[in-house]
């Protein structure tokens, strides 16, 4: 047998051997990109532009926006109007539209009032949580996780997502909308892995829900509480503590430029 011909022989196999490996690769990386139980990578940054006045910022959701749990009484929208002031050296106008307990439902209805609609209007972002009151329920959602019921419920919260995301661009097409995705309080319980599950699908399909339109940011925090919740939760073991809120206005503020 010729040296040209095991030259040829190996060469041919070894060319084999790395398109095989290259669709490996790629089958691999299709497989992860698919999955739904992965937790979400932060969003791309998105460019804020104040107006001549400075920035104005129109907060509404849940208690979350409400800052319920922080001893400070700031809650993280007021840490990050802070940082915001600070890093851009000019005046802030935060209008702050939170309701305790408030569920998607309520929100949807809340920005279709004439003032809400006002103040969103003027607004250079528009900060949103929503959706933990319909998941978690007091926590009546950790004795009900069946597929069924639970489905039916993110059914209603996505199709509520969708409701007020459009009642914002109606009102302001310009502003930049960062929406603060879910994290789960009861993780260290029994149903917590099952909760958590649960939790990183309905982040995933808000994180799509958002990216359906222009400058609507999201903002994950499941990670933030992941590993140590009992240090970022306040003693109702539900909501953020001081240095909770901290975390998750430190991650808003890191996807925001100039």
């Amino acid at each position: 047998m010729s040296k040209n011909y095991v030259r040829l022989v190996t060469i041919t196999g070894a060319a084999f051997f790395l398109l095989w490996l290259g669709g490996l690769a790629w089958a691999v990386g299709e497989y992860y990109a698919g999955s739904t139980e992965s937790i979400q990578k932060p969003s791309a940054q998105e460019k804020v532009v104040p107006n001549k006045k400075g920035l104005t910022i129109t907060a509404i959701g849940d208690s979350l926006t409400r800052g319920t749990g922080d001893e400070t009484g700031k809650g993280y929208v007021g840490v990050l109007a802070d940082e915001l002031k600070e890093r851009t050296n000019q005046p802030i106008q935060l209008t702050n539209l939170g309701i305790n307990g408030q569920t998607s439902g309520q929100l949807r209805e809340q920005v279709q009032q004439i003032e809400v609609g006002r103040q969103i209007q003027k607004a250079d972002m528009v900060l949103v949580t929503i959706g933990g009151n319909d998941l978690f329920r007091g926590g009546e959602g950790l004795m009900d996780l069946e597929t069924n019921t639970i489905s039916e419920i993110e059914k209603k919260y996505i199709d509520n997502l969708n409701f007020i995301f459009q009642q914002i661009r109606k009102n302001n097409e310009d502003a930049t909308v960062f929406f603060i995705g879910l994290y789960n309080p009861f993780i260290e319980l029994d149903q917590g892995k099952e909760m958590s599950k649960i939790v990183r699908r309905w982040n995933y399909d808000s994180a799509e829900v958002s990216a359906a339109f222009p400058k609507v940011v999201f903002v994950p925090t499941f990670d933030i509480f992941e590993l140590n919740v009992n240090d970022y939760l306040y003693t109702d073991k539900f909501h953020p503590n001081t240095k909770g809120y901290r975390l998750i206005a430190e991650r808003v503020a890191s996807l925001v430029t100039w």
